[in-house]
């Protein structure tokens, strides 16, 4: 069993940043590929970010290209999102989930094991 905690959301101006974390106990993180979601109000899930088990690749959906990077410190258990240049637009509740495999370019209709309960962030204009 794994428990996800994510931390970091909140409320921030257009234009502003916020770190996201999500912080892994139970099994061996650095066994689970890493993924953050989003659900923003009245729309359904979003695939944000993916970070392979190593840190060594990771992938973006186009929305948050250039402006979002996900890395995770295998040490300290935890995967982080780095939202810069944040848009009205990225108001959502974000989540974390860990999937033993990294679905490199496909991450609708995949099996993950585990899922935090969610940080929201929302974006004043």
């Amino acid at each position: 069993q794994v428990q996800l905690v994510e931390s970091g959301g909140g409320l921030v101006q257009a234009g502003g940043s916020l770190r996201l974390s999500c912080a892994a106990s139970g099994r061996t993180f650095s066994n689970y590929a890493m993924y953050w979601f989003r659900r923003a109000p009245g729309k359904e899930r979003e695939f944000v970010a993916a970070i392979n088990r190593s840190g060594g690749s990771t992938d973006y959906a186009d929305s948050v290209k250039g402006r979002f990077t996900i890395s995770r410190d295998n040490a300290k258990n935890t995967v982080y999102l780095q939202m810069n240049s944040l848009k009205p637009e990225d108001t959502a509740v974000y989540f974390c989930a860990a999937a033993p495999v990294y679905y490199s370019g496909s991450y609708y209709y995949r099996a993950y094991n585990y899922w935090g309960q969610g940080t929201q962030v929302t974006v004043s204009s």
